[in-house]
């Protein structure tokens, strides 16, 4: 309102500056003054739409980067809290096996061998470890060729591998070798991937060493 009261002064001066003076040239002149008024409205709406844009455009950026390294680093944490769980499963195979001899002298391994402490653990090949299994011995299952992906509860508060469960992005993988030249060490790895997705993830890899620090088929 206050912009076309402006207009209108502006016309009314003209107008007399056209009685004074030549009608024709004043008519131009308001021609002109309205063309000029038409554009400077166009840059002005066209200035005001780039900012708002800016505006709009740029928080949203860092949004979406913010969510993106957040969904990253979740990720990384649960694949090395999965490497780091099963060497410590592994490490309680072990230790299962030093009560099996204080307990039971006369233990043997489950493929009928003596009982030793590395007893159950596959040597030379991949294998899974289930961490919710009581049984140690059943917990490990070997792969015999690529290993299944890991699987949640319906509840998805337990990782593990059981029929009807939901599917996870993560497979986890065991491997263990004897090093040093005997068999008294060996030498666990665990590999943790991530499907590719929409986020690439480089794998999870974990190195632990586990000894036979109490004497085979004898009690402690």
């Amino acid at each position: 309102m206050k912009n076309n009261f402006q207009f209108s002064i502006f016309n009314f001066q003209k107008m007399r500056y056209c009685i004074l003076n030549s009608f024709a040239n004043c008519k131009l002149q308001i021609e002109n003054s309205r063309a000029m008024a038409r554009g400077m409205t166009l840059i002005e709406t066209l200035v005001a739409v780039s900012i708002l844009a800016v505006a709009i455009v740029a928080p949203m950026s860092l949004t979406m980067q913010s969510l993106a390294s957040a969904y990253y680093a979740r990720d990384q944490i649960v694949m090395f809290n999965l490497a780091q769980e099963a060497i410590e499963s592994v490490r309680a195979v072990r230790d299962g096996n030093i009560l099996r001899l204080a307990l039971n002298t006369g233990a043997t391994c489950p493929d009928g061998g003596a009982m030793h402490l590395l007893c159950g653990i596959p040597i030379g090949s991949d294998f899974t470890i289930d961490t919710r299994t009581i049984d140690a011995y059943e917990a490990i299952q070997d792969c015999g060729g690529a290993c299944p992906a890991l699987q949640t509860d319906p509840g998805e508060t337990l990782y593990g591998y059981e029929d009807g469960w939901n599917p996870t992005p993560y497979t986890r993988t065991v491997s263990a070798e004897y090093v040093g030249g005997g068999t008294d060490e060996i030498r666990i790895t665990v590999t943790v991937t991530r499907e590719a997705g929409s986020r690439q993830l480089p794998p999870i890899i974990l190195h632990a060493n586990l000894y036979k620090w109490v004497a085979d088929g004898g009690g402690i």
